[in-house]
């Protein structure tokens, strides 16, 4: 549809067929990943809101199975649909050629979200092994193997233990709770996206970079410019900027940004709970765009002081955003009614993280915390860039020696039980 579409676009004649055609791409584009995603989430939302009004309905949900990467390529193809629509693309002539760009095998499940701009030149550039960097791309394989396979899956233990039952644990250990699924989210999408890249890169591809180290972010914005960075500029200059962005009144920017941040929650997952994650990081969007007016003039003691303070301020309110993303969905799909053990969940781990109210004196055991010291100071010490090139110096022997004995120390910590991809579901 959306090769005709390209077509269309470029043959049209005036701006109203133009738009016609792009309408004809996103209504079917956004119309399959509404049925898919979103048809069993409405119906139960509206039936729960029925009952709770006292008008009691027999709506029923229909068992549809979730295409594996849906919301990835479906942004994917609207993305050159749109981006030929602003004449930024001239349309592709044969099919393959769009077909090879939506489904591209080693970021289709799960991102990085690739733009046509950036992928479409590079399928007419004839690709040569000599010209692969090759020791880059098994290097950073191998990073992002261990990111997922050991640390990742390390974080899950205690992660899905709190989250199991936060009301049995002290207030460390739940701090220690919500950080360990800080750091399993961060490791399984980066380590997945690390992965991507790498086999893409093998193959002569180069795909869009989605982290630089966004748990030293200074702020809410600068979170979004290192944090899933596909998806934010995605959201960004498709979805922002088409409301209006910030060409008008502070009332209208507000708007735009908490809309786009919602929208962005709703496209993580069919919950209650990504709406309100993402309704969360559209207010401190906010309260940052206000902060930085209010503080504009403000002396060099107060800024340094916002400076130290200004990193783990950030980082705990990301923490606490987290706690929505990862607890029960709030509302049954079965049932249709709003699940109280989801609510329980998330108010007990958000009490607890805040350390605020009564808990249990269960606590986690000292490795746990020396794996999140070791986890922050390796992760600080590769953010400077200390531990990027070093081995590019090493003879091709070395090299490969190094490698095949960091893949054995690896795989004796990489734990029997699998855990799929946290954005598989996505």
């Amino acid at each position: 549809m959306d090769y005709a579409v390209g077509l269309g676009i470029a043959a049209a004649q005036t701006n109203a067929k133009r738009r016609a055609w792009l309408l004809a791409s996103l209504g079917v584009n956004l119309g399959v990943l509404c049925y898919f995603k979103y048809f069993n989430f409405f119906i139960s939302t509206a039936s729960g809101f029925l009952d709770w009004a006292g008008l009691h309905t027999s709506l029923h949900t229909l068992k549809i199975i979730l295409p594996y990467g849906v919301s990835f390529y479906t942004f994917q193809s609207m993305s050159y649909s749109i981006d030929v629509y602003r004449r930024r693309l001239e349309p592709v002539r044969r099919f393959l050629d769009l077909a090879f760009f939506i489904s591209f095998f080693p970021q289709l499940v799960a991102g990085p979200i690739v733009r046509a701009m950036t992928f479409l030149p590079q399928v007419f550039v004839k690709r040569e092994w000599a010209g692969v960097d090759a020791r880059g791309a098994f290097a950073l394989f191998f990073i992002g193997f261990v990111k997922k396979a050991c640390v990742s899956e390390f974080a899950a233990r205690f992660a899905d233990e709190f989250f199991g039952s936060p009301q049995k644990f002290n207030h460390w250990s739940a701090c220690a709770g919500v950080f360990f699924y800080a750091i399993q989210i961060y490791c399984d999408f980066s380590g997945y996206t690390d992965m991507a890249m790498a086999t893409a890169r093998l193959l002569g591809y180069e795909l869009t970079v989605n982290f630089q180290f966004p748990y030293f972010s200074r702020n809410v914005t600068e979170f979004w410019r290192r944090w899933h960075i596909s998806l934010s500029t995605w959201l960004r200059d498709y979805l922002y900027i088409s409301l209006g962005g910030n060409r008008g009144t502070k009332l209208f920017t507000w708007r735009n940004l908490l809309l786009t941040m919602l929208l962005g929650g709703l496209w993580h997952g069919a919950s209650w709970n990504f709406v309100i994650w993402g309704g969360m990081h559209g207010v401190a969007l906010i309260f940052h765009r206000e902060w930085e007016r209010l503080t504009g003039h403000a002396g060099n003691v107060f800024r340094k002081v916002m400076a130290w303070a200004a990193v783990p301020l950030t980082f705990y309110w990301i923490c606490l955003t987290w706690i929505f993303f990862r607890a029960s969905p709030l509302i049954n799909e079965k049932t249709h009614a709003v699940e109280a053990t989801g609510l329980q969940v998330a108010s007990r781990a958000f009490k607890a993280f805040t350390l605020f109210g009564d808990h249990g004196p269960r606590a986690f055991g000292m490795e746990c915390y020396w794996f999140l010291a070791a986890f922050a100071l390796i992760h600080w010490i590769n953010a400077r860039g200390w531990l990027s090139t070093w081995w590019r110096r090493l003879p091709d022997p070395a090299f490969a020696a190094l490698l095949g004995a960091g893949t054995a120390v690896a795989l004796l910590f990489v734990p029997v039980k699998y855990k799929a991809f946290i954005y598989f579901q996505f």
